[in-house]
């Protein structure tokens, strides 16, 4: 009886979150925009590159790479520069430097600023928070593995350091396994070691937060998530009557393993949002690009298409389209454009934001390099 009402009722409250677009790039074209997030991005569209390219000079020895190789159609394509690496890097003066090589028949060699150097050393991540965050997502696994592929591709929004394969997971073998994966040739798994610890979302703390101040709100809390709605966002009657009641949907912990009812949509749905909350929670930024979010579908028994779901919870999540790429915020670990709690990492990268977006103005204050013309 109990599930035929909340089958019902759910039918009622899909209705308010449903997709009323005939596709997808309609969709995200349509959504309610918030002109703060969007002023974010048009900062982070430059400094995800930017980190990308410091990622790969840290990761050399000599904590330099060739000119040339950022002309390889890979990292055109995982950079998007439009007008070659050359371009794009003199573009942040203050950022890199371009140096000739010792032999000068040998290719210019791409360094980072002294002033972006000192930021590196506190922009990457630390192992034991490494250690955390990796066996947290593990947990979130059904199979508690996951590829290595999947987490080198977000190890930047998880502040993992760049050499996090030895220096955490290799250091770490009563935790972590690593071993090839049977299903994929040349392609390694990361798998839990020892049993799943007992983890809790990052969501209870909310939760734990608003009982205290609102004991009498427990039935709309117990199950319920932040809902934060961008400005002149107008909600009518009904709508706040559905998102009520979905509110109010159980659903299984994203670090339970679900019962097989698990399959009705309401409960999938749910536990899709609870697990997306949970990783943009482990996240520096509380932000991601969705696409790489998009890799671990299937390890997390996602079932649905994770940008529409981003887009039907416009309270929760903030999807931004800004330098040709898709971007999802967790709404709540934000106010006015700056995260509400922050750390160390946060800051040190907003402080290199800070030098990308100087550009050529002022650029050798610091960096104590001229750039060469050619």
């Amino acid at each position: 009886m109990f599930h035929r009402a909340a089958a019902a009722a759910y039918r009622g409250i899909w209705a308010a979150f449903r997709r009323q677009k005939t596709t997808s790039a309609q969709y995200v074209a349509a959504r309610h925009r918030d002109n703060t997030f969007e002023k974010l991005m048009d900062g982070y569209k430059n400094l995800i590159p930017v980190l990308s390219v410091q990622d790969m000079i840290l990761a050399s020895p000599e904590h330099s790479i060739p000119l040339p190789f950022l002309a390889s159609p890979e990292a055109i394509r995982l950079l998007r520069l439009r007008r070659g690496p050359a371009h794009f890097l003199r573009s942040f003066p203050a950022v890199f430097s371009l140096r000739p090589h010792p032999t000068t028949s040998l290719p210019v060699l791409v360094h980072l600023t002294p002033a972006a150097s000192r930021l590196a050393q506190q922009i990457s991540g630390t192992a034991p928070l490494a250690v955390e965050r990796i066996t947290r997502l593990l947990c979130l696994s059904l199979s508690r593995s996951l590829a290595l592929r999947d987490l080198i591709r977000v190890s930047h929004e998880l502040g993992f350091p760049h050499d996090f394969v030895d220096s955490v997971i290799a250091r770490n073998p009563t935790l972590f396994s690593l071993s090839s994966n049977p299903n994929e040739p040349n392609t390694h798994l990361v798998s839990l070691a020892c049993p799943a610890p007992a983890v809790v979302p990052a969501v209870d703390s909310w939760r734990l937060r608003m009982l205290a101040d609102h004991a009498d709100k427990e039935p709309d809390i117990h199950f319920g998530f932040s809902q934060i709605f961008p400005p002149g966002m107008r909600l009518t009657k009904g709508y706040r009557t559905r998102l009520k009641a979905w509110q109010h949907l159980p659903y299984p912990s994203p670090y339970d393993t679900p019962p097989s009812a698990v399959g009705r949509k309401s409960a999938l749905e749910k536990r899709a949002v609870a697990i997306a909350h949970e990783f943009l929670s482990l996240t520096v930024e509380k932000m991601v690009e969705v696409e790489k979010f998009s890799h671990f579908r299937k390890s997390f028994c996602i079932e649905l298409n994770v940008r529409d779901l981003f887009l039907d919870h416009p309270g929760i999540f903030y999807l931004s389209a800004k330098g040709r790429r898709h971007t999802v915020f967790l709404r709540e670990a934000y106010s006015r454009g700056c995260l509400i709690e922050s750390n160390p990492m946060y800051e040190a990268r907003m402080k290199l934001l800070h030098l990308v977006l100087m550009r050529k103005r002022g650029a050798f204050a610091d960096s104590g390099q001229n750039m060469p013309d050619s």
